[in-house]
């Protein structure tokens, strides 16, 4: 007897694509997945459509996906990736503190605001799946890395800083996102005053 999906089950690809040929047929759909979900948001979105502006059949798709919940995990799991490397990248250079803390917050602004209309919509899917194990880990990784960068520089209550720091500068750039804003210079510039102010009271 087959078994019930999961709810983990439905959030992961049924198959890893192994060759060439297989992983760009999957990152066609998933560029095709994400520009459904800007142009059409969370109701508009729908794995036929994904499949016909992919260029592939519904089957195809199967193979890999086993509906949208696993495509709009996997757009998930793909902009946190990128985040978090852009993060770790950062954290890992030898520079001022306050030139590295500016290049996290352009790193931050960037994830944002580079397809602002996406990044909006996987917000309110991540509210809807059971991501919540994944985030945790996410969350600290992302305390740690800006935890040691903040160790490195001898800044005091390191741990705390960090959390304030991150939540700060979050809070900030998912409001701007949240409200359509798309002068990501200027939000850098906010977001850096605001840890600048927050620094300068420890």
């Amino acid at each position: 007897m087959k078994q019930p999906a999961t709810a983990n089950s439905r959030l992961h690809a049924r198959k890893r694509p192994l060759q060439r040929r297989s992983a760009a047929t999957v990152s066609v759909i998933l560029e095709a997945a994400a520009r459904i979900l800007e142009q059409r948001g969370l109701a508009g979105f729908n794995t036929n459509l994904v499949a016909q502006r992919a260029g592939v059949s519904i089957g195809s798709l199967y193979q890999y996906f086993p509906g949208k919940e696993a495509l709009l995990a996997a757009l998930i799991r793909d902009a946190r990736s990128d985040l978090l490397a852009s993060v770790q990248q950062v954290c890992a250079q030898s520079d001022l503190l306050e030139t590295q803390l500016q290049a996290l917050i352009r790193a931050a602004v960037a994830h944002q605001l580079q397809r602002p209309q996406l990044m909006r919509h996987l917000e309110y899917a991540e509210l809807m799946l059971p991501l919540d194990q994944e985030t945790n880990a996410l969350n600290q990784a992302l305390q740690q890395a800006v935890q040691d960068l903040l160790l490195t520089h001898g800044t005091p209550n390191a741990t705390t800083a960090a959390q304030d720091l991150i939540a700060l500068s979050r809070g900030m750039i998912d409001s701007a996102g949240l409200a359509g804003e798309t002068d990501a210079t200027a939000l850098e510039q906010r977001v850096w005053r605001a840890v600048r102010g927050y620094l300068s009271a420890e």
